[in-house]
């Protein structure tokens, strides 16, 4: 009997593109952005793991942020993306694009036989 593997299908260091794709939408302070990272199956992301992956974006320049200080509340980060931001997400789009299309080839000849 062969021995159980796990395989991991979908692609990794998926949180950079989804997180831009959210700030494409609304910038975004980082709480508020791991409530919506929930839609595309993050639940269980930790604040310091997108927080990390938030200050390499900007260091990066794909995204900047800026300190908010809205009336009675604490200061906050407010990230939004920048053009090097969207070039990356059009790129990675393209990726995803082609990515599909093998998928799609796969799937077809996997239920064809």
């Amino acid at each position: 009997m062969a021995a159980e593997q796990k395989i991991e299908v979908r692609p990794r260091n998926w949180l950079t593109p989804v997180a831009l794709v959210l700030l494409r939408e609304e910038s975004s302070y980082g709480y508020e952005l791991m409530d919506r990272l929930e839609e595309f199956g993050f639940e269980q992301i930790r604040a310091g793991t997108l927080y990390r992956t938030l200050r390499r974006m900007e260091k990066e320049g794909l995204c900047k942020s800026e300190w908010e200080t809205p009336k009675g509340g604490p200061a906050r980060r407010m990230y939004s993306i920048t053009e090097a931001g969207e070039s990356y997400l059009a790129a990675w789009a393209e990726g995803c694009k082609q990515y599909q299309s093998v998928m799609d080839c796969f799937y077809r000849a996997y239920t064809s036989r």
